[in-house]
């Protein structure tokens, strides 16, 4: 389970009950929603939430480092609450699905010095693609 939550508490995010439901669906392992999703989800709590809110909770949620937008392929945006836990993405290249990898091995110690242009690497985003088992079938 991510700790989205507790991150939000801690930092003293006015926790209206919109902006709860909103964390609350993003808030697990392996969480990877659209805003559509994340809306609809929260409908489903929280019937009275509109899109409008839902977007500008995210919004904020991004602003805040406390949530990631993640886009592949073109696809609708998806939002990682997994932020401040430092992993990848795989990636099915049929339905899109999304699952975070932790591989061993630091890729910025794996980038040789002549692949460097003189850059000061402080990051990297490594997308592993292929078929889930499912689109495999």
């Amino acid at each position: 389970m991510s700790d989205l939550l507790e991150r939000l508490r801690r930092r003293g995010w006015r926790m209206t009950s919109q902006r709860r439901v909103v964390a609350e669906v993003l808030d697990g392992d392996h969480v990877h929603l659209t805003a559509d999703e994340v809306h609809a989800l929260a409908a489903d709590r929280l019937p009275e939430i509109s899109r409008a809110t839902v977007y500008n909770a995210l919004g904020e949620l991004v602003a805040l480092g406390e949530v990631a937008e993640v886009s592949t392929d073109g696809r609708a945006k998806r939002y990682d609450p997994n932020a401040h836990h430092p992993h990848h993405h795989l990636v099915c290249s049929g339905c899109g699905l999304i699952r975070d990898v932790h591989p061993a091995g630091n890729p910025l110690s794996d980038l040789p010095a002549g692949e460097r242009f003189g850059f000061s690497v402080s990051g990297a985003e490594i997308t592993y693609r292929g078929l889930c088992p499912s689109c495999a079938a």
